[in-house]
């Protein structure tokens, strides 16, 4: 009789330095690329099971958190297999790409390596609508534009005119109190992130109050940077404010990372009363706020509220970037800070060239002009989507405000989010279950739906492919 027990794969090193090149990525991510290592050289043979997560958490010395999360993306991109009652295996699969490093938007390709054809996976723009020509325009410009000694010219803090520009968009479009002197120019929001942890953990911090569920990159950050992420409930109104100074008291934490404008991802938008709370929190316990204020200009029933950093510009850090809002690839942010923090020297800055483009594309409108072109196509986009939603899938509930670039959608009972994002990778249609996002609090199976980079032709396809694989409520 054949043997059908799988190979135990329980012993097998995974080096989170050695197997993973380049730049440091979040704790998560850097498990995930290392058993895609072990699996694309063949360490982990296909049919292999993997270690529980309890196992592997204790040999690596990272939480159990961080692996059931790099096995719950392993096994929506088809890379592991998890069965009920059965040990999570390596997928049977042949031609593996090489390997590279996990991303955000990083294109999702099914099993059989073809990319997907349906994209709804959140925090990723329309990337068929990024900008080039102007964006090249505006490097052809800078190019030309720049001094010649400021092309060997130190700029710890960014080039003054991008600077300066930044600081004048975010007080024109966000209502921000933004001094070019307090303005970083950064990679993005994850580099601004990164930035911040460091120098709260200089000056003596130990932990960082967080969303719950959240975006994982901003908490994994942090957590590389010495911080410990403590969870703070989210419900339809925001963060849950009465809740911060108890935790304070408990924990010592005394900074929040926060989406005010919209709750990523349950989609809500924070409340005034608990906008006034949360500053009152920060002048009574000396804290700091972080507003990650990634999709704000994204608002399609009202216009967009303006920046918690107005009300207290001495308490809330403000990080921003431009890969919501036009491309992750062009690598850009910037970080507005209290004048109590210090202005941090990033180890490596943005080109100079880039940071003179995006001075160049802001002061002579090409940004605004981008996002209201984007407002207009995402409005359009998710008013479709939920037209698909409502006729095919009538009886699940969807929520979030309108804002952003997704929303999320509850499953009916006796469908599992991760079941399904599992079974759809197979079939191209990238989807992420809510859980992926949650820390402590556990809700409903629930899928977050991006239709940010979604083909306005495939919408009602796409709604009809993930039908098929919900089980209808027993």
């Amino acid at each position: 009789m054949q043997n059908t027990r799988p190979i135990l794969a329980w012993e097998t090193l995974l080096d989170l330095e050695k197997d993973v090149p380049g730049a440091r990525l979040p704790l998560r991510e850097r498990v995930e690329t290392a058993l895609r290592r072990a699996i694309d050289e063949g360490r982990i043979a296909a049919g292999s099971a993997v270690p529980p997560s309890r196992a592997l958490a204790e040999t690596l010395g990272v939480s159990r958190w961080v692996v059931t999360e790099a096995y719950g993306q392993l096994v929506a991109e088809g890379v592991l297999e998890a069965r009920t009652g059965s040990a999570t295996r390596v997928a049977e699969q042949s031609g593996r790409t090489p390997l590279r490093a996990p991303s955000a938007s990083a294109t999702l390709t099914s099993p059989s390596g073809s990319p997907a054809r349906y994209d709804l996976r959140p925090g990723i723009p329309d990337l068929r609508a990024t900008p080039r020509s102007r964006w090249s325009s505006a490097l052809r410009t800078a190019v030309a534009a720049v001094a010649d000694h400021d092309l060997a010219a130190a700029h710890p803090y960014g080039y003054a005119p991008a600077r300066q520009a930044t600081a004048a968009y975010l007080a024109r479009s966000r209502h921000a109190v933004a001094d070019p002197e307090r303005v970083v120019i950064t990679h993005g929001a994850t580099d601004g992130m990164g930035m911040l942890a460091r120098e709260l953990f200089r000056r003596g911090h130990q932990r960082l109050l967080v969303e719950d569920p959240s975006w994982p990159r901003l908490r994994t950050v942090t957590e590389d940077r010495g911080l410990i992420p403590v969870p703070v409930p989210v419900d339809d109104e925001g963060i849950d404010t009465s809740r911060l100074g108890a935790l304070t008291q408990a924990t010592g934490a005394r900074a929040v990372l926060v989406t005010p404008a919209h709750q990523f991802p349950l989609g809500a938008a924070l409340a005034p009363a608990r906008r006034e709370e949360l500053v009152r929190w920060a002048r009574d316990y000396d804290g700091l706020v972080i507003e990650d204020d990634y999709d704000a200009e994204f608002r399609y029933d009202r216009r967009p509220v303006a920046a918690l950093q107005r009300l207290a510009p001495d308490r809330v850090a403000l990080i921003g970037s431009l890969s919501k809002s036009v491309s992750p690839a062009l690598g850009l942010g910037w970080l507005l800070l209290p004048s109590d923090v210090n202005p941090p020297v990033s180890v490596a800055p943005p080109s100079l060239i880039d940071q003179a483009a995006l001075a160049e594309f802001i002061t002579r409108g090409d940004l605004e002009r981008h996002l209201r072109s984007a407002r207009t196509r995402f409005r359009r986009r998710r008013h479709r989507l939920l037209d698909a939603l409502a006729t095919r899938l009538p009886d699940l509930t969807v929520s979030g405000i309108a804002a952003g670039m997704h929303l999320v959608l509850m499953l009916p009972p006796g469908s599992s989010a991760t079941d399904v994002v599992a079974a759809a990778a197979d079939s191209g249609l990238a989807l992420t279950a809510l859980s992926r996002y949650e820390r402590t609090v556990r809700r409903p199976d629930s899928l977050v739906l991006g239709y940010g980079n979604l083909d306005d032709a495939l919408i009602e396809e796409a709604v009809d492919r993930l039908a098929s694989f919900l089980r209808p409520a027993r």
